[in-house]
């Protein structure tokens, strides 16, 4: 078959590579057994990578994520390399600004077979999107902080009308997309308008765009009142759309809804480039070892696929998706598979073997996304 899409793979640090690897390996497979054909090329970037070259995201690697369909991100950084400012290295985030990646996707579904953390019966259903602003709000600062005479710092909060349109435009087409798969039709703004102009700004533009999409729900949430109630009750929840800071940190207790990091996918998607990596770091401590959670890549690849489908109109690469993501609940139902950082004994490659098996048992025909 003739490569439909190139993809741009960037395995960055610690536990990058080691996740990388099965999971371009599923990938292709999947998108195999759909029909699809697929060519990806790795490059470099990351923390070693600046370390060796004095770049942490070489030109060529720049433009080759640039003529690309899509890249293929794994954990990047390293706390032991840092810039002379003290900062880390995060060329994940440089991508965002240089490729106008406003839309950050972070979902939030417990996995079949995957234990959460709530005792209650219902998360076992939870199943929600975060959709974090990823180019403004706190994040604009990055590199334009300033420290002044030893007494203060400051870092500047931007809000554009612009970009929290385009946001809000998005969260209300997934909530949409969602609905028709049996979603709850809402999307929940999730500000601090009660207190900054910028999040008073930012409900504005969302309330605007809201009667543009009169057939979804629009709610409003503060977001201290959030990070109660994603603990209290998860379940009530569709979309969320926040700004770049608290989308940031609410990604994480999210992440801990399903399980952990090495659950949770995601994407940062603009209106011509999409990044699609694991929202866990890059682990130096357990990197070499053999017990890293690749779920999350392998289901950032899945997310990858069926991005690619919808906007390119290939009903092959969204079944491929498809089928990755079945597999990976087929290989964790029943609760068998379990992995280290719950107690269990399935690193790395049992991980990837179980959902490469459950992978060939399933029809492609009967693909169908959840």
């Amino acid at each position: 078959m003739t490569p439909r899409f190139r993809i741009a793979v960037l395995p960055g640090d610690g536990i990058g590579p080691e996740v990388m690897a099965p999971a371009l390996a599923l990938l292709h497979r999947a998108a195999e057994r759909a029909g699809l054909a697929l060519a990806t090329e790795e490059h470099q970037a990351g923390a070693a990578c600046w370390r060796e070259t004095g770049k942490a995201l070489p030109k060529a690697t720049m433009q080759a994520c640039r003529a690309a369909d899509a890249i293929l991100l794994a954990a990047m950084g390293d706390p032991a390399i840092r810039y002379p400012d003290g900062t880390e290295i995060a060329p994940q985030l440089d991508l965002r600004f240089e490729l106008g990646l406003y839309a950050g996707i972070r979902p939030v579904r417990v996995i079949p077979g995957v234990k959460p953390p709530l005792a209650d019966p219902r998360a076992s259903g939870i199943d929600l999107v975060i959709l974090r602003e990823s180019t403004e709000g706190l994040f604009w600062s990055r590199g334009r902080g300033e420290v002044r005479d030893d007494a203060e710092a400051r870092d500047t909060l931007v809000i554009t009308r612009a970009t929290t349109a385009r946001l809000a435009d998005v969260a209300f087409r997934l909530a949409r997309a969602r609905r028709d798969r049996g979603g709850k039709n809402l999307v929940t703004c999730v500000d601090k308008a009660n207190v900054f102009t910028s999040f008073a700004f930012f409900r504005r533009v969302f309330d605007e765009r809201a009667a543009a999409h009169p057939d979804v729900r629009a709610a409003h949430h503060y977001v201290d009142a959030m990070a109660l109630d994603l603990v209290r009750r998860p379940w009530a929840f569709d979309v969320l759309v926040t700004e770049n800071m608290f989308g940031d940190i609410l990604s994480d207790l999210g992440a801990a809804l399903m399980g952990g990091m090495g659950y949770a996918p995601s994407a940062d998607i603009g209106d011509a480039h999409a990044v699609f990596q694991p929202c866990h770091g890059s682990a130096p401590d357990i990197a070499g070892r053999g017990v890293a959670n690749p779920t999350a890549m392998i289901l950032s690849g899945a997310m990858l696929l069926e991005w690619l489908g919808e906007r390119h109109g290939e009903p092959r690469a969204v079944r491929a998706g498809s089928l990755l993501r079945r597999a990976v609940d087929a290989a964790f139902a029943g609760g068998r598979l379990v992995t280290p950082e719950h107690g269990g004994t399935a690193g790395t490659p049992m991980v990837a073997a179980a959902i490469g098996a459950a992978l060939a048992a399933l029809d492609p025909g009967e693909a169908a996304r959840p």
